[in-house]
């Protein structure tokens, strides 16, 4: 079977100017269901090899009933890194947030299990040592997300607030957020997934996520992008500090975050589209 994860896919102005309003879109048909079964197949086999959780969903904390959490599978295996390397997420990552190339901070599958609760609101770049706004998640449904299933849900342009960057994911931050956020007057898009489309979000977007009311699993695979010239801030809170750590090791403050594990994934200027 011929894949090939490096066809771009053209994005157009309305596009991009929607995304820099709302900080996120949802994107129809990025991928195909060949594609999907491929690439699915090896990240599912990956998430269940290796993710650790032990307890049944009623005696776990609410972030531990959201999802099952497997990281940088690219390093695990050459399908899985192809995926992640694929120039067209990178391509569209870096068209979005209007800079010349990107690197990869990580990648992590989310697995919400039937019965999974909710993903509580929150913004992804509370936990990143990253010095600007120039960050995107990619999130990538392996099958359709019907509403039951519990699909992504933004708040329309509050990658501007600044009220709950400061809290990390939990019962707390669910609470909090959604008040100010409905307080305010912020728009809810929760809708569902068709089998092919993405998302993408910016690192200071709220977002959150209703249970899985289904019987089958909420299979998604994400790939996190930073700016190219992305430079490491002195950690804010120690998530951040663990991230630094992990994600980025070796990398110095105020220098640009250049590690094996942080290669850069696209630049427009090297790109040729595949004939």
């Amino acid at each position: 079977m011929a894949i090939d994860l490096d066809r771009p896919y053209p994005l157009t102005s309305r596009q991009i100017a929607d995304y820099r309003r709302d900080g996120f879109i949802k994107l129809k048909q990025v991928f195909n269901a060949d594609e999907l079964a491929h690439y699915g197949a090896e990240i599912t086999r990956l998430t269940i090899a290796l993710n650790t959780q032990t307890l049944p969903l009623e005696q776990r904390s609410t972030y531990d009933r959201a999802f099952l959490q497997v990281m940088n599978l690219w390093e695990e295996s050459g399908t899985a890194r192809e995926f992640v390397f694929g120039r067209r997420l990178a391509g569209i990552a870096a068209a979005l947030m209007e800079v010349d190339g990107v690197r990869l901070y990580h990648d992590q599958s989310l697995y919400k299990e039937p019965g999974g609760g909710i993903t509580p609101a929150h913004a992804d770049q509370y936990y990143w040592p990253v010095a600007s706004d120039r960050t995107i998640t990619a999130w990538v449904p392996l099958q359709a997300v019907p509403q039951d299933m519990g699909p992504l849900a933004f708040f329309s342009g509050s990658q501007h607030v600044e009220f709950g960057r400061d809290l990390e994911i939990s019962d707390a931050s669910e609470r909090a957020i959604t008040a100010n956020m409905h307080a305010r007057g912020f728009r809810v898009l929760d809708e569902p997934f068709d089998l092919g489309e993405v998302s993408f979000h910016s690192g200071w977007t709220f977002h959150r996520a209703g249970p899985n009311r289904s019987t089958r699993p909420r299979a998604v695979m994400t790939v996190i992008y930073m700016d190219r010239d992305m430079r490491l801030k002195a950690p804010d809170n120690h998530m951040q500090r663990a991230d630094w750590e992990r994600w980025c090791p070796g990398a110095a403050i105020d220098a640009v975050i250049d590690t094996p594990k942080n290669p850069v994934l696209f630049e427009s200027r090297l790109f040729e589209p595949s004939a």
